[in-house]
């Protein structure tokens, strides 16, 4: 035993001795005149309401957006209206097309010998209907997606299969990223074992009676079969009918498709003054799902990104390079406006200095990450010490950057990602429960803050987020 202790110490002393020598962590200087106006831009955010007036009047005036309908060409040209009121530049819609779907008429209703109960239900994004009758059949019951992957196609076919998978409350969403799966691939593995339709427990972490929504297959996929989520209680109850013997569902679905319907990426810009082709880019998603008023998902971000951008324009003097704030259009039907965005810019991609989104509500900003070269995380700590008053922490080098500015990590395009509390985003996000009193205006006013100390010192400094490590010189010979 002592012989262990003296083991332990030794070590304890080598490691307390390391962590006394080692080189503290380099940090890209910021010069003084640039420090003070991300304080001012600070003070400056933290006053505002420009950015819960942007998610207000968005939500008011517009409501619901569903990707390719005319409500999401509304909030286009509300969009293009209100980014020139604030004075952007080179204010344009960028045009593509998706497929649409919109659901029409959902029901489910459990069958047992004592009559019949309701479920709450929607269908999922891209589902097929049912016939018009509805389909009619035994619930087999699965305890995730892999289990229904792993059952023999006998004991499901004919069958509504029914996935009880329960989604983790996490601060950064890492249990929905989970959860989702059985959504995105319900449809398509209960057609596989010949199941005539697919019920999901929604993937949320609430436990209110209303069903969560979200995009399951796409109007033009592999086979599937019709699906929809069921509210937590309901699911509860589905649950424990079985646990007293079979059940028998009929589950009614009836959509509206369409092969081409009209989308877009809305885009304004701050040009900056020396530099003007060497872009930042920021934004939200414009569309959302059609049971609540897409606050927090994502009109939040779209008002985030716009008013950062709005302050860092109020400066006297124009960054250097130039911020384009992009309101991508169809996110929610499967990321088609950054997709498309990427693809029409493929060009100028080598002058994308760094790209952020915000899509994860409205809380507090709690930590920054980065996706930089391993010569540029020195930026990275310069930027996370400007964001330290604001109570947010240093990350790592792993961020994705967003859902919409993800189609430009694999094509080269250093990332940031200022992470919200997502602790009971899944509570409201894709529900009836979207809604702008979700918001709450100091936490929004702080990540305004936050994004524009970011987008400032990447747009001001003469930061290359790309650089490699520092390669050692050769040895003499």
């Amino acid at each position: 035993m002592r012989t262990h202790l003296i083991a332990l110490a030794f070590v304890l002393t080598v490691a307390t001795a390391a962590a006394q020598t080692a080189p503290p962590p380099v940090v890209a200087p910021i010069p003084a005149s640039v420090q003070a106006n991300v304080e001012r831009l600070q003070k400056a955010a933290l006053g505002s309401d420009l950015a819960y007036d942007i998610v207000e009047g968005l939500t008011t005036e517009i409501g619901p957006r569903l990707a390719g309908s005319d409500a999401e060409a509304r909030a286009r040209a509300w969009a293009v209206a209100m980014l020139r009121r604030n004075g952007f530049q080179n204010v344009r819609i960028e045009p593509f097309t998706i497929p649409y779907w919109e659901r029409k008429v959902e029901r489910a209703t459990v069958i047992t010998p004592n009559g019949r109960q309701n479920l709450v239900v929607v269908a999922l994004g891209g589902s097929p209907a049912t016939p018009a009758a509805g389909v009619e059949a035994e619930v087999a019951r699965f305890a995730s997606i892999a289990a229904l992957n792993d059952a023999a196609p006998g004991g499901v076919r004919g069958k509504i299969v029914f996935i009880d998978e329960t989604t983790i409350r996490t601060q950064d969403g890492a249990g929905y990223g989970a959860g989702v799966a059985k959504r995105g691939q319900c449809g398509m593995a209960a057609y596989a074992k010949g199941a005539v339709a697919c019920i999901i427990r929604s993937v949320g972490t609430h436990s209110h009676r209303f069903a969560h929504q979200g995009g399951s297959t796409t109007p033009r996929p592999a086979p599937a079969t019709p699906s929809a989520a069921v509210s937590p209680p309901d699911a509860d109850q589905l649950t424990r009918l079985l646990a007293r013997g079979a059940v028998r569902v009929k589950l009614e679905i009836a959509v509206e498709t369409r092969e081409i319907a009209q989308s877009g990426n809305v885009v304004g810009e701050i040009v900056g003054r020396e530099r003007p082709e060497e872009i930042i880019v920021i934004g939200g998603h414009l569309d959302s799902w059609d049971q609540g008023t897409g606050a927090i998902d994502d009109g939040a971000g779209v008002a985030i990104t716009t008013a950062a951008a709005k302050l860092v324009r109020d400066l006297p003097r124009r960054p250097r390079r130039t911020i384009r704030v992009v309101l991508f259009g169809a996110e929610e039907t499967g990321i088609h406006g950054g997709t498309a965005y990427a693809r029409q810019h493929a060009s100028e991609l080598d002058k994308h200095i760094v790209a952020a989104e915000s899509d994860f509500g409205a809380r507090e900003i709690y930590r920054m990450r980065s996706r930089f070269g391993e010569g540029a995380l020195p930026y990275a700590s310069a930027i996370q010490r400007a964001l330290a008053p604001l109570r947010i922490n240093a990350g790592d080098n792993t961020a994705n950057g967003g859902p919409d500015v993800g189609p430009l990590r694999p094509l080269g395009v250093p990332m940031v990602e200022l992470s919200q509390n997502g602790w009971d985003y899944f509570d409201y996000h894709h529900t009836p429960d979207d809604t702008l009193d979700k918001i709450d205006r100091a936490e929004l006013r702080q990540n305004v803050a936050a994004y524009a100390t970011f987008i400032y010192l990447a747009a001001e400094m003469d930061w290359d987020f790309r650089k490699p490590a520092d390669t050692p010189a050769p040895a003499a010979r």
